[in-house]
């Protein structure tokens, strides 16, 4: 059920496609797994390279900075980040017309998920999940983030599972925008990995979304969105893909 690139900009850019056709009315919702074999960063909608990435050491160590067409903050793709990606149709349910809500909506379900694997997560607003511990403030595991269009969501969730967590204190700046629960915590006491057994999430996401999952044929109208989008990015402005 894992769909994942090579590539770390084919990994961003099939999502923004799914995404795109949907609202053309060319493909309707659908749910997407992935994980990145190789390291990298990817910008929110919105983010900055040189704010949000310690950039001497990303450049030192060639690591790529894309963007991604959903809001929210800086993040990092590598093994043990597991990533689920949503197209749906705002007429699903009221819950989803307004993006508060909407996130509430879906990372309910996704509490639900988790915790039919005992693992108990609460839910940050606006878009965090995090693991309480019994003694102290709890640890996020999980960044989300949303494009909405016309008629259909994209919603971007990130789950670490077994990610090197010093990487993202190698690579990325604290953010600009800290939620209240954080505390100004610094990454390594922030941040966790949950035990997810990947098999058994993805079976009960899709039934739990009731949606298609993603079979990963990369079909002429998904190949040619994915170029189109990427022909889009002007390389000297962005130096993203």
């Amino acid at each position: 059920m894992e769909v994942s690139f090579e590539s770390p900009d084919e990994n961003i850019l099939c999502d923004e496609a799914l995404f795109r056709l949907a609202e053309k009315g060319e493909t309707s919702e659908i749910l997407r797994f992935w994980e990145s074999p190789s390291v990298f960063v990817v910008l929110g909608r919105t983010g900055s390279r040189e704010k949000d990435c310690v950039a001497d050491t990303v450049e030192a160590d060639r690591i790529p900075v894309l963007r991604r067409c959903s809001g929210g903050g800086t993040v990092l793709q590598g093994p043990g980040c597991l990533n689920f990606t949503l197209v749906l149709s705002k007429g699903r349910d009221r819950g989803l017309e307004d993006i508060r809500k909407s996130y509430g909506w879906i990372l309910e379900r996704v509490i639900t998920v988790l915790a039919r694997q005992n693992i108990t997560a609460v839910f940050h607003p606006i878009s965090d999940l995090a693991v309480a511990r019994e003694k102290g403030e709890s640890l996020k595991f999980s960044g989300n983030a949303q494009r909405r269009g016309r008629k259909f969501i994209l919603h971007h969730g990130t789950i670490l599972r077994d990610f090197d967590l010093a990487l993202i204190s190698r690579y990325l700046n604290m953010p600009r925008d800290r939620p209240e629960y954080r505390n100004d915590r610094a990454h390594a006491d922030f941040v966790t990995n949950i035990a997810l057994q990947r098999q058994d999430f993805y079976r009960d996401m899709q039934k739990i979304f009731n949606l298609p999952v993603y079979s990963g044929r990369l079909t002429d109208s998904v190949a040619a969105m994915m170029r189109n989008i990427r022909a889009a990015h002007d390389p000297v402005v962005d130096n993203l893909y």
